[in-house]
């Protein structure tokens, strides 16, 4: 594992140089190289998903002042669950440090979903001990937070009921969704909605499916759009 080029390109310097190690090092490795003296990341992991449902958590209760309990959950148990853990490690580029055993990493175990989950969250974890959590949470900011921020985890949340609630105060004013746009190849099509009120564009948004991209305008709208 080459531990400068994941530090130069993280832009972090870790102390305990072992920490970070840790963190990358699967279970079949250990397994294999018994006779030297190597830990796998489980107990980091254990460590970083605490850290990260504090430091989402704290994030979403200070960014969200008016959203209710229920819907703060919703929200993080979307940004905290494996497939989420997973793009921000594939994006890291961390399956490129990983330590696997030979039969794992035979079968794919660099781009396994569990195992790219796991190293994030022992990732957090090595930086939490290293560095403490106001590193930990420079971190989040860094590389999730925004995409909170861009709407990336709106599937989760119903914005589309939110708007429609908030327009019916108003008997004047409707509203309607409409996809202008697709693109990409039909394995990764993206889709482009509009959030219409009143027949003025309100939102605009994209995803992966229709009701994605629809959801995503309407968050927009809610951001933006003066009732």
């Amino acid at each position: 594992m080459n531990v400068d080029q994941l530090e130069n390109e993280l832009n972090i310097k870790f102390h305990d140089h072992s920490l970070i190690k840790q963190a990358f090092t699967h279970s079949s490795y250990v397994n294999e190289h018994r006779k030297t003296v190597f830990s796998d990341n489980e107990r980091l992991e254990f460590l970083g998903d605490a850290v990260l449902e504090l430091g989402v958590s704290q994030y979403l209760f200070r960014k969200n002042q008016d959203m209710p309990e229920g819907e703060m959950t919703k929200l993080r148990a979307a940004i905290v669950c494996e497939p989420s853990l997973m793009n921000f490690a594939v994006e890291l580029n961390f399956g490129e440090f990983l330590l696997l055993g030979k039969g794992e990493e035979m079968t794919g175990g660099r781009e396994r979903p569990a195992i790219l989950a796991d190293v994030f969250e022992a990732f957090l974890g090595a930086l939490y001990l290293d560095q403490g959590f106001d590193e930990a949470l420079r971190f989040l900011k860094e590389h999730v937070f925004p995409k909170i921020n861009t709407g990336a985890f709106s599937h989760a949340m119903d914005y589309k009921s939110q708007l429609q609630e908030l327009i019916q105060q108003n008997k004047n004013q409707t509203i309607e969704y409409k996809i202008v746009e697709e693109k990409g190849p039909s394995h990764n099509r993206e889709f482009v909605a509009h959030a219409v009120i009143k027949g003025n564009k309100a939102g605009e948004g994209t995803g992966r499916t229709k009701k994605e991209a629809e959801q995503r305008a309407a968050k927009y709208a809610l951001d933006h759009y003066k009732m």
